[in-house]
């Protein structure tokens, strides 16, 4: 058995086969980025209530505000670019996030409301919300549902 022209075809295979998984991942790459992360800056408003505002300018999504009239908190004001999970933020707390495609879902719980970031809605106390850049959302205590049930945690056996 002669097998000295074997190694053409099989290297030839191997980059192909290399070639072909390089692009289809930087293609994927490509698009679960192309989009663009959300942009949510934590500020307080003059009359200390806190607030964020909500950016995508990919979906024309720009300066809409949403105040939590009669909170507090002492914690400091940034952006926060929602590019990669787990980030920290200066107050609430992220419940959800899936920016596997961005801009991807992120939820939050600011004083008891909570917030969904998801490309074609905007959910505030989990009802649907249009988005419309510039609107500035105004959230008091009495606006707070009575209790969002919290998903079960996974349990592994």
């Amino acid at each position: 058995m002669h097998s000295s022209g074997l190694w053409k075809p099989v290297l030839g295979g191997l980059l192909l086969a290399l070639a072909i998984y390089i692009g289809g991942f930087k293609f994927d790459q490509h698009l679960r980025t192309r989009r663009g992360p959300w942009r949510v800056t934590f500020t307080t408003e003059p009359a200390g209530a806190p607030a964020i505002v909500v950016d995508q300018p990919t979906l024309n999504i720009a300066d809409l505000k949403i105040v939590f009239t009669g909170e507090t908190t002492t914690n400091a004001s940034g952006t926060v670019v929602f590019d990669v999970p787990q980030k920290p933020v200066p107050f609430g707390r992220v419940k959800f996030e899936d920016l596997t495609y961005l801009p991807g879902t992120v939820t939050f719980d600011f004083f008891g409301h909570e917030i969904e970031l998801i490309p074609r809605t905007l959910y505030i106390n989990r009802k649907p919300r249009e988005w419309k850049s510039g609107e500035t959302i105004t959230l008091s205590a009495a606006d707070k549902p009575v209790g969002l049930p919290e998903p079960r945690p996974k349990t592994r056996y």
